[in-house]
């Protein structure tokens, strides 16, 4: 999945940098205005860009685990009640089984 374009692959490279984007899907319609020896190569941009959306990719089950976690009311009650935390730790295993982290 595609969630990062070239302004986030510019700011990555360079962050305090200053340019003008008109068109986030065209490299040839940006203007830099930052010092010229800071513009990153076109080539640079778009690695930039594919390690941003590969890392974003390699998180994935992350985001998953998340959605369905133990809600913080559920952990909250779980924290006073026995049974509760048991069914709490049941229900984070087998989310952790689900979506296992990738090594």
């Amino acid at each position: 999945m595609i969630i990062y374009n070239y302004l986030d692959a510019i700011k990555r490279l360079v962050p305090k940098s200053e340019f003008n984007f008109p068109d986030l899907s065209d490299l040839g319609s940006l203007d830099w205005r930052s010092d010229p020896d800071l513009r990153p190569t076109d080539e640079a941009i778009e690695e930039s860009l594919i390690q941003l959306n590969e890392e974003y990719d390699a998180q994935e089950y992350a985001r998953n685990r998340a959605a369905e976690y133990p809600s913080i009311a559920e952990l909250t009650v779980a924290l006073y009640d026995t049974d509760d935390k048991a069914a709490i730790e049941t229900k984070r295993a087998a989310v952790k089984a689900k979506y296992p982290k990738p090594e």
